[in-house]
Parts: C-alpha cells; structure tokens; sequence
C-alpha cells in the first residue's frame, strides 16, 4: 500500500542522494523500524538514568509494565522461564510500538510488511528450538519424534510441518492485520477525513495494537514453554 505522506521519507529526499531516496521509497519499513529502535532506546535510558529506591513517575510506570509482563509469563512458565524474559519483552514492547506508530499521521507501522512480522517470528521460532537444545540437548528430537517408535514416519514430519507453521502463523496473523487497519484508516482519511470519521477506528487501533502485540507474545511464550517440558 503506496503512503501519499511518509514523515522519514520525506527527510531521506532532502538529501538529494539517489541512493537513499530509492532506499527510502523501497523500504519504508527498514527506515521507521530504525526510527521505532531509536526511540525505544531513548525512552529506556530517560526510564533508568535516574533508578532511586523511591521510584518517581516514569519509573513507576516502567516498572509496573515490565513487573506485570514478567509475573504473567513466569504462571505459564514458571520461575524458569524468568531468562529469556528479556527477549520476550523486547519483541512485545517493539510490536506494540510498530503497531501504535501506525496512528501517528505520516508515520508507517513497519509491521504493515511482512519482512518485519516475518523476521520477529523467525527469532522466536530459532529462539524456541535453542531453549529445546538447551534443556534436552539431544533428546530435544524426541519432542518429534511422537510416543510410539512405529509411528516416527507419520508423527515426524506432521511436527516438523507444524513448527514450521508457527512462523507462518505470526507473521501474517499481524502482518494482516495490521495491514488491513492501515488500509481501512487510509480509505476513511480520503474519503471522510475532513469530518473526523477515521477517529473510532484510529481508537479501535490502539486496541488493535496491543491486541496484536499481545497475542503475539502470548503465542511465543507457550512455545517457550513447550520447548522446555520433556516429551511425552
């Protein structure tokens, strides 16, 4: 879907480089998740420059939002899944963040592309398969290898496919419908802009966005947990 105004676009055609124009214009994606890392890092450092014992109100709220996420984890996982919080914090807090830049006009949530949807589900798919090895080592293969020995040519590859799946499943679940918001959001801007018709829908996408990012970790840390439990 073609943007008529793209913010970070506009700057890259400033320049006047070739170059980063095309760039900018082929992937609008890459530039505003670039924008989305800065300003995460940006927010964590105002968030921590100043840790007291008494917290003030930024830091209160940090540590609400971050203590929350972790205790929900910790009752799926339980209190060994506390090491790769870090991990699935960090997916959460970047989806939730691509999803909500999509309301800000002349901004582009890069999780409108698949490239970005698809490569945060790749590092939970990789990341599951290393706690697997971690915990079971070589026994992790048993997790597809099905209960019954006979069965191994059947249940084998219908694991395999299914685990496959899941990436599948992530990445175009949100790629979807994040996609579709900013589509229907467009569509109201030009034909009812002027009236504030796209306001619902831009509130219903605040909803959305933490919906989508939600579901996404909530997905990522039952195949985490998975990953850990021996095979039956």
């Amino acid at each position: 879907m073609e943007h008529p105004y793209l913010f970070l676009v506009k700057l890259f055609e400033l320049t006047g480089w070739d170059i980063l124009i095309h760039f900018a214009h082929s992937y609008p994606h890459v530039i505003y998740s670039w924008f989305v890392i800065l300003l995460l890092v940006f927010l964590a450092f105002l968030a921590t420059r100043k840790i007291r014992m008494i917290p003030a109100k930024g830091q209160s709220f940090f540590e609400i939002v971050v203590s929350g996420m972790e205790e929900f984890m910790v009752e799926i996982t339980g209190e060994e899944g506390r090491w790769f919080f870090p991990l699935i914090a960090t997916v959460f807090i970047y989806i939730a963040t691509c999803n909500l830049l999509g309301l800000v006009p002349g901004f582009f949530p890069p999780t409108a592309s698949i490239n970005t949807t698809l490569s945060c589900a790749v590092t939970v798919f990789l990341f599951t398969h290393f706690i697997g090895i971690k915990y079971h080592g070589v026994k992790y293969i048993k997790h597809f290898l099905g209960p019954i020995w006979w069965l191994i040519p059947i249940i084998m590859p219908i694991e395999i496919i299914s685990h496959l799946a899941r990436v599948l499943s992530l990445s175009i679940r949100l790629f979807g419908n994040i996609t579709g918001h900013e589509l229907v959001l467009a569509i109201l801007f030009l034909l009812a802009g002027a009236f504030l018709a796209p306001l619902p829908i831009m509130v219903m996408g605040i909803f959305v966005a933490f919906l989508q990012a939600f579901i996404f970790f909530l997905l990522s840390i039952m195949y985490f947990s998975g990953a850990m439990e021996e095979a039956h």
